[in-house]
């Protein structure tokens, strides 16, 4: 059963580089673990605004990072001393943890190629017992990931179980995120058998119960198998969801199960105690003052 629509609010992260951003929402915080969803782009940049466009060092605890394009290219950099260039249908799993900081760095033309710069960007709470464990990057390559092809509707399992596979990306509690491809007129089903699940219209428009949805708009469904969409043209689309853990407070890029941590990070990240990363530490994302 349809639970809730949300539609995507725009947000500008600075010099071209904006965002649909999804959740967290007002009605809706999270769906199953996923507490935060960006879409940005696609976007295509000039070579003299591109310094501009780049993500600064900012501090992430308490989540895993999911980070997947659809088409350019970025460079991710952490403060465990990874550098990661990633692709499309790439998957960046960062785990947080006590305590990561990164960035995300373009090049010009390479990070604008293929119709410009289009990112899937999400955060995956972590279970309460994880939420200080030591930080990590896992890097996976398309080619290790499961697709699944029929009836019209192609899809990459990015992470999680679903449609009886599994991604090769090491998760901490049960979930979901499909990157699905559907020609008009296919039935794309939502895979059931998690609490929460939910699919995102990144193109194309989609008909459910005689409602069409368009571009940035985010179905939210309950636990239901039969739970599905009918292309009405083209589309690109991506499911996700899993089982929900408890209430999580989130500040800036902050999320914890318990507000006095994320008090601490905040007075941790102004101070300078966080690291940041050896190959990019000569500027940094300041604290928010709200």
């Amino acid at each position: 059963m349809l639970e809730t629509v949300i539609t995507a609010r725009a947000a500008d992260l600075g010099h071209g580089l904006t965002v649909r951003r999804v959740l967290p929402y007002a009605k809706r915080r999270m769906v199953g673990p996923f507490i935060f969803w960006d879409h940005a782009g696609p976007v295509t940049l000039p070579a003299d605004a591109i310094k501009g466009a780049d993500v600064r060092p900012h501090p992430h605890i308490g989540l895993a990072t999911v980070s997947y394009l659809l088409s350019g290219s970025m460079t991710h950099r952490d403060s465990l001393g990874t550098v990661m260039d990633i692709e499309p249908g790439d998957v960046n799993w960062m785990t947080a943890g006590r305590g990561i900081s990164h960035s995300e760095r373009f090049t010009h033309p390479q990070s604008f190629a293929g119709g410009g710069l289009e990112l899937m960007q999400s955060w995956v709470a972590l279970p309460a017992e994880d939420e200080e464990m030591a930080p990590a990057f896992a890097h996976t390559g398309k080619a290790e990931l499961p697709t699944i092809d029929e009836d019209g509707v192609w899809m990459r399992l990015v992470v999680g179980s679903a449609f009886g596979a599994t991604s090769p990306v090491a998760t901490r509690s049960p979930l979901f995120h499909v990157h699905v491809q559907a020609r008009a007129g296919a039935r794309v089903r939502l895979p059931g058998g998690h609490a929460e699940q939910a699919l995102y219209v990144a193109k194309g428009e989609v008909e459910h119960a005689g409602q069409v949805y368009v571009p940035g708009q985010l179905l939210v469904f309950g636990n239901d198998g039969d739970a599905a969409v009918t292309a009405r043209s083209d589309a690109t689309l991506m499911l996700f969801g899993g089982e929900p853990l408890g209430e999580r407070h989130i500040w800036w890029n902050f999320v914890s199960s318990r507000k006095e941590r994320i008090e601490q990070a905040k007075a941790d990240w102004q101070a300078g105690r966080m690291a940041l990363p050896p190959d990019d530490h000569d500027e940094w994302i300041p604290l928010p003052k709200a």
